[in-house]
């Protein structure tokens, strides 16, 4: 049987808008499970998929090193961007427009495994075979999250970062997928904390600009077919 999963484009959309939106979901979720097990509720969960881009923006997970940030507040402000810490897994990362950000709320004790390292290659999975339609071959490196290019070669790159948060197996936050990013932008952190590795795009790897609901379309294809999951609109 499929799981239903509700998809919501949020278009572009302030960093903080759309966390405390996935803040939400995700709060709103877990309270759910909590009252279901006490008998306290006959309703049941909904998984969410939400895409967007936002305005330039760094965000330092949990773990995260605010070194890696190598921009004062100033200077910050001069290049239009702002900075969050926020509860996700992972060191710094940027978000800007022509990045394709998906953030999957789930349920996946409910409807789908308990195991987040498989759900987070999950994720990885699909958008390598997202890249795959363009002809662009990527995979994973070792000892690192997110999907790369020439991985384990000296032109290694990293085309999409990830990070996510669980609780009672239920997920928020999740990649960052370049598409046409300003990859300019990334010169002003260490990116995911990771010193000696670069970053690109797919706008870079073909040589021109990609329609980004195309992009979109395919990712949630591969997420729906991975996941065993049809969408349901609201």
């Amino acid at each position: 049987m499929l799981a239903d999963i509700v998809v919501k484009d949020l278009g572009v959309i302030d960093y903080k808008k759309a966390w405390d939106y996935q803040e939400f979901l995700f709060k709103s979720t877990v309270d759910l499970k909590i009252e279901i097990r006490k008998d306290l509720s006959t309703d049941t969960t909904k998984n969410y998929l939400l895409f967007c881009e936002h305005p330039h923006v760094y965000t330092l997970g949990k773990s995260g090193d605010q070194s890696h940030l190598l921009l004062s507040e100033e200077r910050l402000t001069e290049i239009q961007a702002t900075y969050y810490k926020i509860n996700r897994g992972g060191d710094i990362t940027y978000h800007g427009p022509g990045q394709l950000v998906m953030y999957p709320i789930f349920d996946l004790e409910s409807y789908f495994f308990t195991d987040i390292h498989k759900y987070m290659r999950f994720l990885e999975e699909a958008v390598i075979r997202t890249l795959a339609e363009y002809n662009v071959e990527s995979g994973r490196v070792k000892g690192y999250t997110g999907v790369w290019l020439d991985g384990g070669t000296d032109k290694e790159r990293k085309i999409c970062a990830m990070g996510v948060k669980s609780s009672r197996w239920v997920t928020m936050h999740g990649i960052g997928f370049n598409i046409n990013t300003d990859l300019n932008y990334f010169n002003y952190i260490v990116p995911c904390g990771i010193e000696d590795k670069s970053v690109t795009s797919l706008k870079k790897e073909l040589g021109y600009a990609v329609d980004m609901n195309e992009v979109k379309y395919k990712l949630q294809n591969h997420m729906a077919t991975l996941f065993n999951a049809k969408y349901i609109k609201t």
